[in-house]
C-alpha cells in the first residue's frame, strides 16, 4: 500500500465517523508515517536521512536490530548502516542474518515478512537465522522511481504477529518514503561532491596560474587590462552584431536606401575590434612573460599529469572530453610542477576549445637526456602554415598566446616545444632535459 493510499482510507474513514478499532491503529501509524517523512524531509545529508529512516523502521516494528545495504555503482548490494533498540552502531560483521532474504527481495522487488521464523514450515531457515535464534524478520526493497536502489531490514528474537496488515502495510510504507528521501540524498551528495572536485580544480589551477604569472608589476598590470579590454571587446563584437541586424531589417523596407551609412558603422566597428584585440594580445604578453622564478623540484612527470587531467575533469569545458594516457615508466626528473602544470591545462584546453568531445591522447617516453610528452587530438589541428615552425604559433601576427607562455615556460626549463605533422587532428610534444 502506497502512503497516499492509506492516507485515504484514513480520511474517508474519519469524515464517516467509523474511525474504531482497525482504523484507529492505521491512524497511528499514519501519525509515526507522518513523523517520519517530516523529519526525513528536513535534511539532504544521506547519513542523517538512513539513521531516520532505520531508527523508526525499528521502533514502528518492535524489532530488536536492523540494517540497510544500497546499490553501488556496481551494481552490488553494500552494507550502509546497522542499528539496534538502542540506537547503537552496528558493524557490517554484525550483519550475518540470512543474505537470501535480503538478496531475494532486492531481485524480485517484494518485501517479505517472515513470523517464526525458527518453525516456519513455508520457509527453509539459513543457517544463520537457526544461529542468531531469530523469529520475526520484515525485509523490503527500496524502489523509488520504478528503480530498486537498496534493501531495508529489521530482525527480532522475539515473535511478534506481524502477519497483521497494518503493520506490514506501514513498514512498506515506510521503505516507498525512505527510498525517495535516500535517493534525493544520494543525488545532492553526488553534486555536492562533484561540486567539491570542481571548487579544488579551480583553487588549483588559480594556484599554479598566479604563481607562473604573479612575478612583477608588468603582470599585475596585464591581468588589470584583460579584464578590462574582454568587456569592451564582448561589447564592442556585440554592437557590430547589433549593427548588421538593424541593417538587415531596413533593407528589407524598399523605402531604405541609406546602406552607406551602416557600412560606415560596419567598418568602425571592426577597427576598434581589431584595435581591442591588439590591446588584448600586448596586455596579455605584459602579463605571462613576466620574469618567473623556477622552482624546480625532483618530481615524477606522470603523477603531475595525472593530477591535472583529475582536476580539469569534473569542469564543464571537459564534461565531454575523453582522455586517453599511455605513461611509460620514466625517471624523476627536476621541474617546476606548478609551471609545468600550466602548460598542461594550455594544451589540454586548447583542444577543448576547438572541439569540446575530442579525445586527447597522452604518452610519455624518456632516452639518455630527456623526457618526452606527446599530447595528440582529434580536432581540426593546427592551420598548414603554422606546422613547419613552433616560432609561427607565437610570432605577433598570430593570437595564439597561450602557446606562446608554454613556450617561454619550456625554454625556462632548457627544454623544447614543437608541434608534429600529422594527417588528423593536432600533435603537440614537449620535453624536458634529465641532467
Amino acid at each position: 500500500m502506497k502512503f497516499s493510499e492509506l492516507k485515504k482510507q484514513i480520511d474517508h474513514s474519519e469524515k464517516s465517523g467509523l474511525l474504531k478499532g482497525d482504523s484507529s491503529d492505521k491512524m497511528k501509524n499514519l501519525e509515526l508515517i507522518l513523523n517520519v517523512v517530516n523529519n526525513i524531509n528536513k535534511t539532504l545529508v544521506l547519513e542523517d536521512v538512513l539513521q531516520i529512516v532505520l531508527r523508526n523502521a525499528i521502533k514502528i516494528t518492535n524489532s530488536d536490530r536492523g540494517f540497510i545495504v544500497l546499490k553501488n555503482p556496481s551494481d552490488k548490494l553494500e552494507f550502509k548502516l546497522g542499528l539496534d533498540v538502542e540506537d547503537k552502531n552496528l558493524t557490517e560483521e554484525m550483519f550475518n542474518v540470512s543474505t537470501s532474504v535480503v538478496r531475494d527481495v532486492f531481485e524480485s522487488g517484494q518485501s517479505k515478512f517472515i513470523e517464526g521464523a525458527q518453525s516456519d514450515t513455508n520457509y527453509d531457515p539459513s543457517k544463520s537465522i537457526l544461529r542468531l535464534e531469530l523469529q520475526t524478520i520484515l525485509c523490503s526493497c527500496l524502489i523509488t522511481d520504478e528503480k530498486k536502489i537498496g534493501v531495508l531490514y529489521v530482525d527480532s528474537k522475539h515473535l511478534h504477529k506481524i502477519n497483521v496488515k497494518e503493520i506490514t502495510d506501514t513498514f512498506e510504507i515506510l521503505a516507498g518514503q525512505a527510498a525517495t528521501a535516500i535517493k534525493n540524498a544520494q543525488l545532492y551528495k553526488g553534486q555536492l561532491e562533484a561540486y567539491n572536485a570542481l571548487n579544488e580544480a579551480n583553487v588549483q589551477l588559480i594556484q599554479a596560474e598566479r604563481k607562473t604569472l604573479k612575478s612583477s608589476i608588468d603582470s599585475e598590470i596585464g591581468q588589470s587590462l584583460q579584464g578590462l579590454v574582454h568587456m569592451a571587446l564582448l561589447e564592442t563584437e556585440s554592437l557590430m552584431r547589433t549593427i548588421e541586424k538593424t541593417q538587415k531589417q531596413l533593407e528589407s523596407h524598399k523605402s531604405f536606401s541609406d546602406s552607406i551609412f551602416f557600412d560606415r558603422l560596419k567598418l568602425k566597428s571592426k577597427v576598434a575590434i581589431d584595435s581591442v584585440r591588439n590591446i588584448q594580445k600586448y596586455a596579455q604578453i605584459l602579463s605571462e612573460t613576466a620574469v618567473v622564478t623556477l622552482n624546480k623540484e625532483g618530481g615524477e612527470l606522470n603523477k603531475t599529469i595525472q593530477s591535472v587531467i583529475k582536476y580539469l575533469s569534473p569542469m564543464k569545458k571537459f564534461s565531454k572530453i575523453v582522455f586517453e594516457t599511455e605513461l611509460n615508466t620514466i625517471p624523476v626528473c627536476k621541474y617546476d610542477s606548478e609551471q609545468i602544470q600550466h602548460v598542461l591545462v594550455h594544451l589540454f584546453t586548447n583542444s577543448a576549445d576547438v572541439r569540446t568531445d575530442a579525445t586527447i591522447v597522452v604518452k610519455t617516453s624518456a632516452d639518455k637526456n630527456k623526457i618526452s610528452v606527446l599530447i595528440e587530438d582529434n580536432g581540426p589541428g593546427f592551420p598548414d602554415t603554422m606546422k613547419n615552425y613552433f616560432s609561427q604559433i607565437i610570432s605577433s601576427e598570430k593570437s595564439s598566446y597561450g602557446l606562446y607562455l608554454c613556450k617561454s615556460i619550456i625554454d625556462r626549463h632548457n627544454g623544447e616545444i614543437k608541434v608534429n605533422k600529422i594527417e588528423t587532428g593536432a600533435s603537440v610534444q614537449f620535453s624536458l632535459p634529465l641532467n
